[in-house]
């Protein structure tokens, strides 16, 4: 029998209760389909924290390198500032194990009301395919106040690459603060290869890249211009080229132009989040971040949502869809189809809904019913 070594972290506010029904769901199609997950628990999240000080050490990275794949529930607690968890967990993890896609599908499932009007599930099937370690995400920059002379080393090191920049700052402004964002080619050729080739795999025949070439010239007309030489070996795909602002409106007016969308770590941000709408909800909206050659890590994309803790209510079908992704990410494709399927076949009958699909269903009865369907079919 298979077995998968997968770490889990379950995170903060309602991360424990909806990756509960993510390991439910997942063990029962896993019995049916004769592989193990075995599952291995690290408690890393705003209570071990505020216990020890700890976010995550050299020591736990290697340990989850040993794993096939991450599953991670959510992080952030309003008793830390922002960003403490997420920069030192969820941005550590995405660096040091070189999670360079972000994939979300945004597709609408049968069962699913859209706030769009008048269009139906075909119409909404988009794989959002974000750069995930550059952009202005690196997390380098700082501030200067009125005749102040600044000089700093700021320094980026990732597996690609090294970069310095010796910054003399000196500045009659009252204050003034700075971020750099950085886009390399090699950042761009991988992702927009990752967008090309999923297309291929997936049948689709058009992919979009984003950017604001026209006004921050310099990095996305880079972007813009490393997308045009990697498309050159995908002759039989269409490509386009959207401005960010406008790709927007079009999501909203129409969806059904999109197949495959690549775009840099800022606007692939933005986009899944309207994308996360328009497909239902965040409730609905699963991720990935993956390194097609190493440890890759699945989770939805909400927040912790600290006031809904422990009461039993959030709808953990993103993070049951999460799930599937990664049974797929780990060769177990036609499990990560039943999972899907499943969900699909709770909403399309309607009678388990949480309160964010307008119903009153528990959390665990929500992940009850994906099971029994699973069960059902074996």
């Amino acid at each position: 029998m298979k077995s998968y070594k997968i770490a889990v972290m379950r995170g903060d506010g309602i991360g424990p209760e909806i990756i509960e029904e993510g390991l439910k769901v997942l063990d029962a199609v896993s019995e049916r389909e004769n592989f193990e997950l075995d599952w291995i628990e690290y408690p890393h999240g705003a209570e071990h924290y505020l216990e020890t000080g700890e976010l995550l050490g050299e020591d736990t990275f290697k340990e989850l390198g040993r794993c096939a794949a991450i599953y991670f529930g959510c992080i952030g607690d309003p008793r830390l500032e922002p960003g403490v968890l997420e920069q030192g967990i969820l941005l550590a993890l995405r660096f040091y194990f070189d999670q360079y896609v972000n994939l979300r599908p945004v597709k609408l499932l049968e069962g699913v009301r859209t706030p769009l009007a008048g269009k139906r599930p075909e119409d909404i099937d988009i794989s959002v395919v974000r750069e995930n370690t550059e952009d202005f995400y690196i997390g380098i920059g700082g501030r200067a106040k009125g005749n102040e002379k600044k000089s700093e080393v700021l320094e980026i090191v990732r597996n690609l690459y090294q970069v310095k920049f010796n910054l003399d700052v000196e500045t009659d402004a009252d204050e003034l603060a700075y971020q750099i964002g950085v886009v390399t080619r090699e950042g761009c050729e991988r992702v927009m290869r990752f967008a090309f080739e999923l297309a291929r795999a997936n049948g689709k025949t058009k992919v979009t890249s984003v950017d604001k070439a026209n006004v921050l010239t310099h990095s996305y007309g880079f972007w813009r211009e490393v997308f045009n030489d990697v498309a050159k070996d995908y002759p039989e795909i269409e490509t386009e080229f959207n401005f960010v602002d406008a790709i927007c409106m079009w999501f909203v007016k129409n969806p059904e132009w999109y197949q495959v969308v690549v775009a840099p770590n800022m606007f692939g941000d933005i986009i899944t989040d309207l994308g996360a709408m328009i497909q239902g909800g965040l409730g609905l909206a699963p991720g990935g971040n993956i390194n097609p050659d190493g440890v890759s890590m699945f989770e939805p994309i909400h927040g912790s949502a600290p006031k809904y803790k422990g009461k039993n209510v959030s709808n953990p079908i993103a993070t049951i869809w999460a799930g599937a992704m990664l049974l797929e990410n780990v060769g177990e494709k036609h499990a990560s189809e039943s999972v899907i399927n499943a969900i699909e076949e709770v909403l399309k009958e309607g009678k388990v809904r949480t309160y964010d699909l307008g119903g009153s269903s528990k959390t665990s009865e929500v992940g009850d019913a994906i099971v029994a369907i699973i069960k059902s079919e074996s």
